[in-house]
């Protein structure tokens, strides 16, 4: 038996009859084709467009110069069509069902909103181009600005930001730069133990010793910790609200005052904005910086290297110390300040730390997110935050006589079961979550937070209808019965349906194959 035969012998498909260890000639298990590596398909000399001879051109790299060939793989048009046709179709998609990865609101996107995004004028506008010519566009990005300083109760905003975790480190430069014009930037970051690993490593990466607050035994920031560690070489506090366990810190307002009391800033990751947009402004709980991801709360689905796009809203104090560019209004409409130079022509009391990111943000997101926040207006923005929180909790009356949750309920927009319930059955959380996969189910966010043993965290957002959740919540009390009447076996070796089955992670972290390399015959070698 062939390899590729081999890989998709397992397995029985569902209302067919064929016997589980049925295997094919081409590999192929009906229309789900095996699909070779690009590179193991391509042929010198194959081609799908003619083009004339490059010319040669004097060398100006010196020792930069590749020395060979750029080897990418060589093949016929109808082969790279099909390939990729193929390759997609092995993606789970949120256009194919739930997506229920806790801390990554993987949501629904409307169609409408793509459509916005690709209108003339703001697919092809260049950044390059006259601000005198793309009026239109600076007008745009300030209203999405209006938008967000509204929702959140924070004055000012940084639209440049290409991410989550490239937000977090605008918001933290912020903090220091502020810091300095103080004339002490400070020494400690105070960090929760159980937040988003991108907060440590921002923290870090700005020259701060990261100092963790431990959590309560009910899943939130340890208050009285908290005030122990404060003094005055504390910079701030970085927290996400909801956190990462689907809580809400109902002290968050006792934190902020702790907070400010020692000169300190109050970063929010706001990841986790998707639960209470419209419900609740940030600025009011006493939040000095947040980033805010316009690809999780106000649109697009993410994932594959983006795109993302992580605004920076801030405090009136922490305003000045925004990064480069932004937008102001002046008498000949919108301009973008993007110098010092720009910044005292402005007279805005602007001191500029430098830029983030190339130009001013990621336009496409910025249309995607007007399209949605205009679509729902300031009800409908509020209803998603309802329809999250309701569908999570939802999730957790239905299983919570099964599963164990880390924490009593209500939850806010996400569920947190731990691995109890698995207990002496023989199948780990891991085990657990590869068996969705052949349920034909993402599996939602395993082994996170760090701070809940076995974790398994499940956010399924306000898109998706009771219907959707009652097929996955069934699917869900299955497996837990399957697991707990002695069926280990179902789950040690899951996928058996997936086109690959379970991956070896550990081996393939510590010893990556980062670069393909042809498989030469051994008579060819010699």
């Amino acid at each position: 038996m062939s390899a590729r035969s081999q890989a998709h012998s397992a397995g029985r498909g569902a209302g067919s009859d064929a016997p589980a260890t049925m295997t094919t000639h081409s590999g192929h298990r009906g229309l789900q084709m095996e699909e070779p590596l690009i590179f193991e398909m391509g042929s010198t000399g194959r081609t799908g467009v003619d083009l004339p001879p490059a010319p040669a051109v004097a060398n100006k790299l010196g020792g930069l110069a590749r020395q060979g060939a750029i080897g990418l793989p060589a093949l016929s048009e109808p082969q790279v069509v099909r390939h990729y046709v193929r390759v997609s179709q092995k993606n789970f998609a949120i256009d194919a069902g739930l997506y229920p990865l806790g801390s990554c609101t993987m949501k629904h996107n409307p169609r409408l909103n793509e459509k916005v995004a690709r209108l003339p004028g703001f697919s092809d506008v260049h950044p390059l181009q006259p601000q005198s010519t793309v009026q239109g566009a600076l007008r745009l990005i300030d209203t999405v600005a209006h938008w967000l300083t509204t929702l959140t109760g924070l004055p000012a905003v940084a639209m440049s930001p290409a991410a989550g975790a490239h937000g977090e480190l605008t918001g933290m430069m912020t903090i220091r730069a502020a810091h300095e014009a103080r004339g002490n930037p400070r020494k400690r970051i105070l960090v929760p133990d159980s937040a988003h690993g991108t907060n440590p490593a921002t923290a870090v990466l700005c020259g701060y010793a990261v100092d963790p607050v431990p959590s309560l035994e009910n899943g939130r920031i340890d208050l009285a910790a908290l005030k122990v560690k404060l003094d005055d070489d504390v910079a701030g506090i970085m927290l996400t609200n909801p956190n990462t366990c689907g809580l809400f810190e109902n002290e968050i307002v006792e934190v902020a005052e702790a907070v400010h009391a020692v000169g300190a800033y109050f970063y929010c990751d706001g990841a986790n904005f998707n639960a209470i947009v419209g419900k609740v402004r940030p600025g009011d709980l006493g939040i000095d910086v947040m980033h805010l991801n316009l690809h999780k709360t106000f649109s697009t689905p993410h994932g594959g290297g983006g795109p993302g796009s992580g605004p920076v809203v801030m405090s009136a104090e922490l305003a000045p110390f925004a990064p480069l560019p932004y937008i102001v209004k002046g008498p000949e409409g919108l301009r973008l300040i993007e110098t010092e130079a720009d910044q005292a022509t402005a007279n805005d009391g602007g001191t500029a730390y430098g830029r983030m990111k190339s130009f001013h943000g990621q336009m496409g997101m910025f249309v995607r997110a007007l399209a949605y926040m205009m679509s729902h207006g300031a009800d409908g923005l509020r209803q998603v935050a309802e329809d999250a929180v309701l569908n999570a909790n939802y999730i957790l009356a239905r299983l919570k006589d099964v599963m164990t949750p880390a924490y009593p309920g209500p939850c806010m927009h996400e569920v947190l079961f731990d691995d109890s319930f698995l207990k002496d059955t023989g199948v780990t959380t891991l085990d657990f979550a590869k068996a969705m996969i052949d349920e034909g189910f993402h599996p939602m966010t395993v082994y996170f937070p760090l701070i809940v043993h076995g974790a398994m965290l499940t956010e399924p957002t306000e898109s998706e209808s009771k219907e959707s959740m009652d097929v996955f919540i069934d699917t869900l009390r299955g497996l837990v019965a399957d697991a707990t009447s002695g069926g280990a076996e179902r789950f040690i070796g899951a996928p058996y349906l997936a086109p690959r089955r379970r991956l070896d992670e550990t081996l393939a972290a510590r010893q990556p194959r980062l670069r393909w390399t042809p498989e030469v015959p051994a008579e060819a070698a010699e």
